[in-house]
C-alpha cells in the first residue's frame, strides 16, 4: 500500500491549473446564492407583508409593514413549484403571470410549532379567488390577513353583532372598530376631537351620526355632554352573506349557528345544511356532487353523508363594518392558510407630513 498518498508530487498538482473566476461569473455565484437563499428563508420561515386596506383596523394600520411566521404553523410545501423569485402571482413591470401552472404539486405541509389558536392573526389566500373566471393556483391567489374566530369543530354564532364561540362570547379585539349610531342634542361635534381619536364620523341626520370606533372610545363619546346616546349598529338581512341561500335569512351581526368544520368529522347531508358545506365539498375538496331528490351522489356514489379531508377556519377582520371576511365567503381551508404575522417592523402613514410618515411608536410592535 502506498503511505504516501497524502505527499502527492507538487509537479503533478501543478500540472492541474487552476481557473480563476472572472469578476462576473463570481458576481454571478453570489446573486444566485443569495436569491436561493432568500427564497427559501421567504418559503420555510419569515416573509414581510404590508397592509394594504383598513379591514383590520385599529389593530392593523394601512402602511403597516409585518413579518409573517411560516414556522408557527408548518411552513406550507410550494403547490406552484415554477415561479420567478419575489413574485407572488403578476411580474411588476410587465403584469405577465410570474409563475407557470402546467406543473401542480399536491397541498403539504411541513410539522409546525403549533395549530391554529382562536385569535390568531392569520395570513391567507383568499378563498373567493376558487371560483373566479380565471382561477389562479392556491399559493398564488391573493393574500389577505384577519383574526381567526373560529377552528375547525367550533360552533360559531353571530348574535346582535357579539360573535359567539361554542356558546360563549369570543374575545373582543381591543382596537377593533364598530359602527356605532350617535344621536347629539343637535349641536355638533369637534373635528379635531374626532381626528384625534381616530374616530371616522358620518352625518346621517341634523342630530344623527354614525361613528366608527372601538369600545373604548364609544364609552368616552357616551359621557360627552352633548350626547343623548350610543347605540351599537346592527345590520339588516343581507344575501350577500354566505351561504348566499334564500333559506338563510342572515346578516353581517346576527347569523348562524354554523359549525367549522374539522379533518374527519362525518356531517349528514340534508338540504338544511348542504348550502353551508357545498363550497367545501365540492370546490375546496374537489368532489363531483349530484342531486337526485332528497338523494346526494358524491363521485358517483349514493350517500347521506359526508367526511371533510381538511381543517377550516372561521376568520374575521377587527374592523367589522368595513371587512370582507367569513361572514360573506364562509369557511378558510386548511391549504390556504400562509402563516401567522408575528410584529409591526415598519408602519409608513402616507397622509402623513414630512416629519411623521413613519408612525415611530408602532415600529416593532406585537400583534395581539
Amino acid at each position: 500500500m502506498n503511505w504516501k498518498f497524502w505527499n502527492k508530487d507538487k509537479s503533478e498538482e501543478n500540472k492541474k491549473k487552476k481557473v480563476k473566476k472572472s469578476a462576473g461569473r463570481e458576481w454571478f455565484d453570489a446573486i444566485l446564492f443569495a436569491v436561493i437563499a432568500a427564497t427559501l428563508i421567504r418559503g420555510l420561515f419569515i416573509e414581510a407583508y404590508t397592509i394594504p386596506t383598513g379591514s383590520m383596523e385599529k389593530t392593523l394600520l394601512v402602511g403597516d409593514f409585518l413579518f409573517v411566521s411560516k414556522v408557527n404553523y408548518g411552513a406550507r410545501l410550494p403547490i406552484t413549484p415554477i415561479s420567478f423569485p419575489f413574485a407572488h402571482h403578476t411580474m411588476p413591470i410587465t403584469g405577465t403571470k410570474a409563475y407557470y401552472d402546467g406543473i401542480q404539486w399536491k397541498y403539504r405541509r411541513l410539522p409546525g410549532l403549533g395549530s391554529i389558536k382562536r385569535n390568531d392573526v392569520v395570513v391567507f389566500n383568499y378563498p373567493m379567488d376558487a371560483d373566479a373566471p380565471l382561477s389562479r393556483p392556491v399559493d398564488k391567489r391573493e393574500n389577505y390577513i384577519k383574526r381567526c374566530l373560529a377552528i375547525g369543530g367550533d360552533t360559531v354564532q353571530i348574535v346582535n353583532a357579539q360573535v359567539m364561540v361554542n356558546s360563549k362570547p369570543a374575545e373582543v379585539p381591543e382596537f377593533g372598530e364598530k359602527y356605532y349610531k350617535v344621536q347629539s342634542d343637535g349641536s355638533e361635534f369637534n373635528p379635531q376631537t374626532l381626528e384625534d381619536m381616530k374616530i371616522e364620523a358620518q352625518r346621517s341626520a341634523a342630530d344623527e351620526y354614525f361613528f366608527n370606533m372601538t369600545a373604548a372610545d364609544a364609552e368616552t363619546v357616551r359621557k360627552w355632554s352633548n350626547v343623548k346616546s350610543v347605540q351599537k349598529y346592527i345590520g339588516a338581512a343581507d344575501r350577500q352573506i354566505f351561504p348566499h341561500h334564500p333559506a338563510f335569512n342572515w346578516s353581517a351581526d346576527n347569523s348562524g349557528p354554523i359549525i367549522i368544520p374539522k379533518e374527519g368529522w362525518t356531517v349528514k347531508l340534508d338540504s338544511t345544511n348542504y348550502p353551508l358545506y357545498e363550497r367545501s365539498i365540492t370546490l375546496y375538496e374537489g368532489n363531483k356532487v349530484e342531486r337526485s331528490g332528497n338523494d346526494f351522489i358524491i363521485n358517483g356514489k349514493k350517500t347521506n353523508s359526508y367526511t371533510f379531508k381538511m381543517n377550516y377556519y372561521w376568520m374575521m377582520g377587527d374592523n367589522r363594518d368595513n371587512s370582507l371576511d367569513s361572514r360573506y365567503w364562509g369557511f378558510v381551508p386548511e391549504d390556504h392558510i400562509v402563516g401567522k404575522a408575528l410584529f409591526v417592523w415598519m408602519s409608513w402613514d402616507a397622509n402623513g407630513t414630512f416629519f411623521d410618515k413613519i408612525r415611530w411608536s408602532r415600529i416593532l410592535g406585537g400583534i395581539h
